[in-house]
């Protein structure tokens, strides 16, 4: 039995790893590479003939960078099931095609400016198709997804829907499990249920995003989210978020409607400015039973999300009046790493503005929009201009739905009580300095672990 690791490998974007055993190979997500555009652009093209030759591919959740590339696939010939739970397949449905569009009007973009031609990956056919491919299994229900192999979804507690993957191997007489962490979520967050590791693992793929990490609690994130939104109401500014429009945006819009209702902050107008973040938010509403119920109340399970402060845009002409709109308010937009959406241009418009503060609440990988302005860069090259950066910068790692170094050590050790012969434990989905710091922090603990480089095949 091996395993091939074909994306997020070194890296965080690009999840996709190769399973093979008893003649089958089962592709564990298939995401997009994010970062630099022409790199990013020319790694998604490039198409393993391992990858168009699975026999199924098991999903963990969403996420672009996790579902992103399966329709380039479906295009490229792959007719086989997509495993995934109800909540995962209803938010691709939006996810994807929203990549299609975003696909197809940059491609517009570039011919119009007489740049490089660069075709989209794919377009919306590739998309029905691909949903029409998948299947949807519920959490704790083991689902045969190809010869003498076995996967069960358990509540990874990173967005809606998501999921860790045990799938159990049968080739000739023996035996394996192998476990596959998703993205880790973190415990106490607003909405979803805290992480269920997998139990009896040979084997481990885990994430290692924020692996030299340690985050702000929840309960501190919602604190410093109050000063930040009282500092800038105080300055008469605006605050601009990107945001990842799946999970991020909801959990958001929850506090701050949260501490509204508490007269913790002004009750200024929060805009969801988001086509695809409102329709994220109509799939939530549409999925109660994946909710904590211990956090959120049965009686306010219909008004989670909408307040007479909270006012969701969908059409672009509303969206463009926002930024010669006047007073304090707060502008939660698409995409979370910057790199395309509206927030681009509410950028361009608010971050030349001292009295303004761009708000990070998530994870930026290298070479993104979202991670020059982490890093203060003073200049920000915007849709090809130059955009100089007075706006404030604040930074709270608190709302990040990835566990932080103690948190995923916590979630590896429980898989490890019930894993009297665990194996070789393999950290994917984190950039290099991440992944040592967990790295040794792990084999110290006894741990085997490795940190594969791109297409590295590892048996177990």
């Amino acid at each position: 039995m091996e395993v091939e690791f074909v994306g997020a490998a070194h890296e965080v974007t690009g999840s996709c790893h190769l399973v093979r055993a008893n003649g089958a190979t089962i592709a564990l997500d298939c995401g997009l590479f994010q970062g630099r555009r022409q790199e990013s652009r020319e790694k998604n093209a490039q198409l393993p003939a391992s990858l168009a030759a699975a026999d199924a591919i098991v999903l963990s959740h969403a996420h672009i960078d996790h579902a992103g590339r399966i329709p380039f696939l479906v295009a490229r010939g792959f007719d086989g099931p997509i495993y995934c739970t109800p909540a995962t397949r209803d938010l691709c449905a939006i996810m994807l095609a929203d990549s299609a569009h975003i696909q197809v009007k940059d491609a517009e973009y570039l011919e119009r400016r007489g740049r490089e031609h660069a075709p989209p990956l794919y377009d919306q056919r590739a998309v029905v198709q691909t949903l029409n491919q998948m299947v949807s299994v519920p959490y704790n229900h083991p689902i045969t997804v190809g010869p003498g192999a076995v996967a069960t979804f358990q509540d990874a507690g990173h967005i809606l829907g998501s999921a860790s993957v045990s799938l159990d191997l049968t080739e000739a007489k023996t035996k394996k499990r192998l476990v596959f962490s998703g993205d880790v979520g973190r415990r106490g967050l607003p909405i979803i249920r805290d992480p269920q590791p997998p139990s009896g693992a040979d084997a481990v793929i885990m994430e290692s995003t924020y692996g030299n990490r340690d985050h702000v609690s929840v309960e501190g994130a919602r604190v410093e989210l109050a000063r930040v939104v009282n500092e800038a109401a105080a300055r008469g500014g605006r605050i601009l978020v990107p945001a990842f429009a799946v999970g991020r945006t909801q959990e958001l819009v929850y506090d701050l409607r949260s501490l509204i209702e508490a007269n913790l902050i002004p009750a200024l107008p929060v805009f969801v400015d988001s086509p695809l973040a409102t329709r994220a938010t109509g799939v939530f509403e549409l999925h109660p039973d994946a909710y904590d119920r211990t956090e959120v109340g049965v009686r306010t399970l219909g008004q989670l999300f909408r307040d007479e402060s909270i006012r969701y845009v969908r059409d672009a002409t509303e969206s463009k009046g926002l930024n010669s709109a006047r007073g304090p308010m707060i502008i939660i937009s698409a995409s979370g790493m910057a790199e395309s959406g509206r927030i681009q241009h509410h950028l361009i418009h608010g971050a030349p503005d001292p009295r303004n503060t761009v708000l990070i609440v998530g994870f930026q990988a290298e070479h993104t929009l979202g991670r020059r302005i982490v890093e203060r860069r003073p200049i920000l090259r915007i849709l090809g201009e130059d955009v100089p950066l007075r706006a404030r910068v604040e930074i709270l790692n608190g709302y990040s739905a990835h566990a932080d170094r103690v948190e995923l050590r916590m979630w590896l050790d429980t898989v490890k009580k019930t894993s009297p012969n665990l194996g070789p434990v393999w950290l994917v989905h984190g950039e290099p300095a991440a992944q040592t710091a967990l790295r040794d922090v792990l084999m110290a603990d006894g741990y085997r672990v490795h940190a594969p480089a791109p297409h590295t095949v590892e048996t177990f």
